[in-house]
């Protein structure tokens, strides 16, 4: 059992911290809202530091059997698409390195015919080298496949259940594996069980009202740190951006909303990573920062390829799995989604030191468990 066994009632009745946690989701005034961020920079700097951790995504391949109605990558879409070789994953890795990376987050669709397991595992093991943390944001998988992927040298999952209103969840994945709803609920812990010690959850906003999509997320924040508790958790905040599809948002969250939800997880669960993406614009990261932020990447693609323009040799565009003409003009991979802010690492390493902050590059090395 998992926690699509226990979701239904832990949400209908609900522990003292979760019912601590939605008053803080409660509408405040300007002072109330003021002193909640007071709050929560007190807690960060306590447990975190005057730390910002940085990652960078690499995206491996943007092939997707699932329509999904807000992804940019939905087989609905009639986009430019490409699986990175080995060769190219490793020069868009040699790109990342040189700007100071450490810590990579390796992206993909779900495609079994161009995104299999055993790819997965070579994409690992190509990188394990140059980076003492890979973290894997792919489809939800069975234990010995993550087994395997924790064996090749990944140490982290990112595995976002886009919303936890289930009646939504249906509308929006039309059609795929994706579809399975608990199936996806439940592969932080099957991660878990094959090893992996960090773990990522979250959900999309702007998909369900976003007071009850925190709140579910918060259950599930509350049962992973019980059951999975020598796994060091995270959680990431995504806001809906334009991509291909043009999806509208039913439920937008406003800057000011998403600065109150950051500093009610940060309050309710102290100890949890939270990160933060260049989905969102500059100013709102760089308010972000101190206030309850651990994570962030910086001068990110969400194409594959995007760093050096790998892949361009072998585009193909579908649609629901036919192949489409692609032009002689068309030279790079279709984005997931458009990001927002544009900086640089190196750009966001000095905001972030104006704001007093020290960028970790790196926090890991597996020779901390090598033995003599």
């Amino acid at each position: 059992m998992g926690f699509s066994t226990f979701y239904p009632s832990l949400v209908q009745h609900p522990s003292p911290l979760l019912k601590s946690f939605r008053n803080l989701l409660e509408a405040l005034n300007d002072e109330e809202l003021r002193r909640l961020a007071a709050k929560s920079s007190g807690l960060t700097r306590r447990y975190f530091g005057k730390t910002m951790r940085m990652f960078a995504p690499l995206y491996l391949s943007n092939e997707c059997i699932n329509s999904c109605s807000y992804c940019g990558f939905s087989r609905e879409n009639a986009i430019l698409r490409v699986t990175l070789e080995l060769r190219e994953i490793a020069k868009e890795a040699l790109h990342l390195s040189e700007a100071g990376f450490r810590d990579v987050l390796l992206v993909a669709g779900e495609h079994p015919k161009f995104i299999s397991n055993q790819y997965l595992v070579r994409c690992v093991r190509q990188l394990v080298d140059k980076f003492p943390s890979i973290c894997l944001e792919v489809a939800p998988l069975e234990i010995p496949d993550y087994r395997e992927l924790v064996l090749a040298g990944a140490e982290g999952i990112s595995l976002y259940q886009e919303t936890y209103h289930r009646p939504t969840y249906l509308q929006v994945h039309q059609f795929g594996p994706k579809k399975d709803f608990d199936w996806r609920l439940d592969g932080p812990e099957r991660a878990y069980s094959a090893g992996f010690r960090r773990l990522g959850i979250g959900a999309l906003y702007g998909l369900w009202d976003w007071r009850e999509e925190a709140f579910a997320l918060a259950a599930h924040i509350e049962y992973l740190l019980r059951t999975c508790w020598q796994a060091q958790l995270s959680v990431s905040l995504p806001r809906l951006r334009p991509a291909a599809g043009n999806f509208s948002p039913p439920h937008p969250i406003s800057d000011r909303e998403f600065i109150q939800l950051v500093c009610a997880l940060r309050i309710t669960f102290p100890q949890i990573g939270i990160v933060l993406s260049t989905r969102e614009c500059s100013e709102l990261r760089d308010a972000l920062a101190p206030l309850g932020v651990t994570h962030m990447s910086a001068g990110s693609h969400t194409e594959p390829g995007g760093y050096t323009g790998q892949g361009s040799t072998h585009l193909h565009r579908t649609l629901r799995g036919k192949s489409l003409p692609v032009t002689h003009t068309e030279v790079s991979a279709t984005e997931q989604f458009a990001t927002s802010d544009k900086r640089s690492p190196a750009q966001v390493s000095q905001r972030l030191s104006e704001l007093g902050l020290d960028t970790i590059w790196k926090d890991w090395d597996a020779a901390i468990f090598a033995t003599t």
